[in-house]
């Protein structure tokens, strides 16, 4: 019953809202009001964030045209508004002009929930700091936020392992105040390693990005703290079912030079709450360690960012970011009937620094220059004894140092045409082993290398709202040491077919050099299997990306309706084939992978709800070399249904959320029991797992403590998984590393029921 109620959210929807032109605001933010009259008005509001900082307004219900509206709000504050085309209105107050090209930018505000948008060059943008409530989530993280939207999944059920469009996990590019990261998630990726109460955007694109974006083939997540100086200390400190954090953003010289900061760490060394002991559970299901209530382990983290912001004069602005990652694992279980014990050892620390200038030269050329460095360092070992007598060690050594450094111009020619030109240069080293040791020392491979590459860019854009606009652009890089070429064209066009009807149509090409080595095709063992390494242009080639997209999007009276269409293909991606097919042969083969997809995105608002509803179909397919006689089998990262669906409720400060999730169950290579152990004779990922469906559920409460004092405080509870829903994520075998041993079935399961509270003090 429960699943139909949310599926039928839209239709419901329908019935039930008010009439145009009636409005109301009880004390709500400006912001909340600006989306609600968009809605109404079918308008759309374009403004710099920090004008709308602290205002809130009260209007009494009646009805009303669009300028009395607006007229009330100026009355209230220091706002006055400019109407362009009958539709788009600029906000400004003495201080500042307005961006019209900004504003032209967002087709949809509120995509899913509030702060987050999509624009016209199809990315979608999310601002953490203001962010509607999403089911399951009491705080937004920002990398599970970005698994609600059409095209993402996360078969394994983790905040960093989600797959874009048929991806790899490998293939999605992070980037924090332009440091590359490589780290993707706290506690082996059940949460963000990036504190959202420091993140002030993100931008997400999974197709047609600018050509200024390389490196990776599927997606990118570029994340920016905030780049104004504040007038005022902004502070902030919370803690949840895991970790405890701080922020504060202060002015030092008014106007000139502001400091923000963020720590946030884990306190699982003091109490271990239900909510992390059904994370742990989770990460080290089938492995030798049970459970977390040994003090004597260690299982934390620590990440923390500090940014300078120097703004001279009203031409240049420069600033200076560090972010910090650690992650620490030190367990050991004995086993007191056989007197052995198993110790896993884990350090992964990932340490980013980048110096940015923005330079306005006049009022149509600007000039951006970032130079960055991001150091990545992973240390594990899986340490079994008996009697005190060390029988094996399982090593995995990763060390990644990526620095580079960028200058674009954006030249503005005219109100319709517009270039943007840039170079960057990019060092990526990296090292990397992958070894066991018992009785006689087994290299699975183990490597030292780097990459010097250098990427001329340039981007046309051509904007007609009586035509359409156009973004055209190319990415040509030359890798030092592979003593080649690589060309990367771009193509987005945006056309407004009727007054609610638009169309996008998206084209790229991209490469990648630096990727995740897997254990085998058919295993996804967290702890112990993938590590970065560069391409060689022999066994290890660059990576090659082709998509093309095609959709529509519908918006009116508070219905959205956007559907894309995409086709996907990926040459030279590799798979080591290692035990289960072929003991003999342990080596890397290569292949390609054909993807066809549809995303299809329905949501309708009203009275203070908010539905909506997300599928995405995905058909992919996969070829080795040598493997599976040549012929093509099912990608391992094909899930081929995915809907999600929601249903939130929000009145004056108090806001819940309740979302279903249902997927396909992934595939996975059957096995048999023969006469010496578990065989493989039913072909690479020819059986799927069980569907996999949750519902989750969130609430948070929003209050002042007085009317004069500025200090506010949040409360927020969720649930994952209401049903506790026992869903079979992944199907692994183990034993393949060692000859002497037996194949082994490891079955992981999701996420059970999972509560988790959240409180916060702002001033």
């Amino acid at each position: 019953m429960i699943i139909c109620f949310l599926l039928a959210l839209p239709n419901l929807a329908f019935s039930q809202e008010e009439a145009k032109f009636y409005i109301s605001f009880n004390s709500e933010t400006l912001q909340n009001a600006f989306e609600l009259i968009e809605e109404v008005y079918d308008v759309r509001f374009s403004y710099y964030d920090n004008i709308l900082s602290d205002k809130i307004i009260f209007l009494k219900k009646e009805k009303r045209s669009l300028n009395q509206v607006l007229l009330e709000i100026e009355m209230q504050t220091d706002l006055r508004f400019e109407i362009i085309d009958n539709r788009y209105i600029i906000v400004n107050n003495n201080r500042e002009e307005a961006n019209i090209q900004e504003l032209e930018k967002v087709i949809i505000n509120s995509y899913l929930t509030k702060g987050i948008s999509k624009r016209k060059d199809g990315s979608y943008q999310i601002n953490p700091r203001s962010l509607g409530i999403l089911p399951g989530l009491t705080e937004p993280d920002v990398l599970e936020s970005i698994q609600l939207l059409p095209g993402v999944v996360s078969p394994n059920e983790t905040a960093s392992g989600f797959l874009v469009r048929g991806g790899k996990i490998d293939q999605n590019r992070l980037i924090w105040d332009g440091i590359n990261m490589y780290h993707k998630g706290h506690l082996f990726g059940m949460i963000s390693p990036f504190n959202p109460n420091a993140t002030k955007s993100v931008t997400f694109i999974n197709k047609g990005s600018h050509p200024r974006y390389g490196e990776r083939a599927s997606s990118v997540v570029s994340m920016t703290t905030n780049t104004n100086i504040e007038d005022e200390l902004k502070a902030q400190i919370g803690f949840n079912g895991i970790n405890g954090d701080a922020y504060f953003d202060a002015p030092i010289i008014k106007d000139k030079l502001g400091i923000q900061a963020s720590v946030r760490s884990s306190y699982t060394n003091l109490y271990q709450s239900v909510t992390f002991d059904r994370l742990a559970d989770k990460v080290f299901e089938s492995t030798k360690i049970e459970n977390g209530d040994n003090p004597n382990n260690d299982f934390s983290f620590l990440d923390y960012n500090v940014k300078l912001n120097f703004k001279p004069n009203a031409n240049n602005s420069l600033f200076a970011s560090l972010i910090s990652i650690d992650n620490q694992l030190d367990y050991t279980v004995n086993d007191s009937e056989t007197n052995e014990a198993f110790n896993d050892r884990m350090s992964i620390k990932n340490t980013g620094y980048s110096f940015g200038w923005d330079k306005q030269w006049n009022t149509n050329l600007k000039q951006s220059t970032v130079a960055y460095f991001s150091d990545y360092e992973l240390n594990y070992n899986y340490i079994t004894s008996t009697n005190d007598q060390e029988t094996s060690d399982f090593e995995k050594r990763n060390l990644i140092f990526d620095s580079g450094i960028s200058t674009e111009f954006q030249q503005k020619i005219n109100t319709k045409n517009a270039i943007t030109l840039g170079y960057q240069y990019v060092l990526k080293d990296v090292g990397y082993s992958f070894k066991n040791t018992t009785n006689l020392e087994f290299i699975l491979d183990q490597d030292e290398s780097k990459v010097q590459t250098h990427s001329l860019y340039a981007n046309y854009e051509y904007k007609n709202p009586k035509l359409f606009d156009l973004s055209f652009g190319a990415r040509a890089t030359y890798f030092d040491e592979l003593d080649t070429y690589r060309f990367e064209p771009r193509l987005l066009v945006y056309k407004q077919l009727f007054k609610n009807v638009k169309l996008q149509v998206s084209g790229e090409i991209k490469n990648q050099i630096i990727s995740e080595i897997d254990e085998t095709i058919i295993s996804d063992l967290s702890l112990e299997n993938r590590l970065w390494r560069l391409a060689n242009g022999n066994d290890f080639p660059i990576i090659n990306s082709k998509q093309v997209s095609l959709g529509f999007i519908y918006a009116k009276n508070g219905w959205t309706f956007d559907i894309d269409n995409y086709y996907k293909t990926l040459d030279n991606i590799t798979a080591l084939s290692f035990g289960f097919l072929n003991p003999q042969n342990s080596q890397f083969n290569l292949g390609e992978q054909t993807i066809y997809g549809v995303d299809v995105f329905l949501r309708k608002r009203f009275n203070g709800f908010n539905s909506w509803v997300s599928y995405s179909f995905n058909d992919s397919e996969s070829t080795y070399r040598n493997l599976n006689n040549d012929n093509s089998f099912t990608s391992r990262s094909n899930v081929i249904h995915s809907v999600s669906t929601s249903l939130s409720y929000k009145i004056s400060n108090f806001e819940m959320a309740l979302g279903w999730r249902w997927q396909t169950g992934k595939p996975f290579t059957g096995s048999t029991l023969g006469t010496d152990g578990l065989e493989f004779n039913e072909g690479i990922n020819t059986k799927r797992l069980p569907d996999y469906h949750r519902l989750d559920f969130s609430s948070t409460y929003s209050f002042n403590f007085s009317d004069d004092n500025k200090l506010r405080g949040k409360v927020g509870f969720s649930i994952r998984n209401v049903y506790n829903r026992n869903n079979l994520i992944s199907r692994e075998y183990s034993g393949n590393n060692d000859f002497n041993n037996d194949i082994e079935v490891i079955d992981k399961f999701s996420l059970g029921f999972t509560p988790n509270l959240m409180f916060r003090l702002y001033w």
